[in-house]
């Protein structure tokens, strides 16, 4: 038999194209292939340099930084960047993407008014510019350029330890653990600061007395003894829970009455005289008494608040202790039995660093009943 060698790639042998042996194939791959990471490289290095060249001249602020603009000066911002709206008018002008209120969740109009006490994050491929039309205080984090002036960044509190112990059943029944103030109450609890008003009931909704809050401070001290006569005329019954505990914050310069040789045990204590006790309560143990001078201004009732308690309201503000409820300081309204172990448990947290969780006093909720005409010496 006879046989003939057809030509590689003729239509007798058309398995294997002339285009493969050839090498065109492989190098149109190559070619693809090449074009398309150059393509992809160029479009990355481009990026790399639209990011350095957004950043030149600019400053870093690693931590939220206060920042205080006179009006008609401005803080420019890039992408990541952010600015927390203290005092003032202010409004944000960008370019690119978009500013985003994160205390909203929603996206802000170009040159919209910004909104006291929410913080502005600015998003990828955007170039903000906060403008302030009056006296402006905020505190911005990120890359920033700014004409105003910039004080120390604020180091914040170190986080509490992480607890991976589920939550324990407390005996009082009227405390259930998807209540705001459970971890309050069960730190305040465990460590003997509270007792229950009965064997299973914690009443978080009463209200909280002035004795009972000089109480809880006495035995956050540690029942420390103290000798003498109490100086209150209506503290004068050595048989009560609070005698020792009110001589005691007097003798330490944590209590002063409410005039009169009066202390008012039974009167319901109010949110700016507990923030006055505990701020005079670290001031006799040392502890950090670092406050914003514009703590309290972004609140609309801030103006409510008496003399003797603007400073300690602007530290418990600043150090988280208290921090408002429904966006308002409420200082002459009554605070519940709840609201105070969850400022105990804050206290602990920020200022003496011990507790074991992070619940804030963001979720408290306030009474409506106010004391009124009371003075601190």
């Amino acid at each position: 038999m006879i046989t003939t060698a057809a030509t590689v790639g003729s239509p007798q042998n058309p398995l294997i194209t002339q285009s493969y042996l050839r090498g065109q194939f492989t190098d149109s791959l190559r070619q693809s292939a090449t074009a398309s990471l150059e393509s992809a490289s160029d479009t990355a290095f481009a990026r790399l340099h639209e990011i350095y060249i957004s950043r030149a001249g600019y400053s870093f602020a690693p931590s939220f930084m206060p920042v205080e603009l006179s009006a008609g000066q401005t803080v420019r911002l890039v992408m990541g960047s952010s600015f927390v709206h203290i005092s003032g008018n202010a409004s944000v002008g960008f370019s690119g993407g978009a500013v985003i209120n994160i205390s909203t969740g929603q996206e802000v109009t170009n040159g919209a008014s910004l909104q006291l006490m929410h913080r502005y994050f600015i998003a990828e491929d955007t170039i903000a510019v906060v403008t302030a039309h009056s006296a402006v205080t905020g505190y911005i984090d990120g890359f920033y350029l700014t004409d105003g002036t910039l004080d120390a960044p604020i180091t914040p509190p170190p986080p509490p330890p992480t607890d991976t112990t589920p939550p324990q059943a407390l005996p009082f029944r009227d405390v259930g653990q998807t209540d705001w103030f459970f971890n309050a109450v069960e730190f305040v609890f465990s460590n003997g600061f509270f007792a229950g008003t009965a064997a299973d009931t914690f009443s978080p909704g009463s209200h909280m007395t002035r004795a009972m809050f000089v109480t809880v401070l006495h035995r956050l001290e540690g029942l420390p003894p103290i000798s003498g006569q109490s100086v209150f005329t209506d503290v004068q019954d050595p048989t009560r829970f609070y005698y020792d505990a009110v001589k005691w914050a007097n003798a330490n310069g944590i209590v002063s009455g409410i005039g009169g040789g009066r202390f008012a045990p039974d009167a319901s204590v109010t949110r700016e005289q507990m923030a006055a006790i505990m701020h005079r309560y670290a001031e006799f143990k040392g502890y950090n008494l670092t406050s914003m001078p514009t703590a309290i201004d972004g609140f609309p009732d801030a103006a409510s608040v008496s003399g003797f308690a603007v400073e300690p309201m602007r530290w418990a503000v600043t150090q988280s202790v208290l921090q408002g409820s429904d966006g308002s300081l409420l200082p002459l309204n009554t605070a519940t039995r709840a609201q105070v172990a969850q400022i105990i448990y804050n206290f602990s947290s920020n200022v003496i660093g011990s507790a074991s969780a992070s619940t804030q006093l963001s979720g408290e909720t306030a009474d409506d009943d106010d004391i009124t005409g009371e003075t601190f010496d």
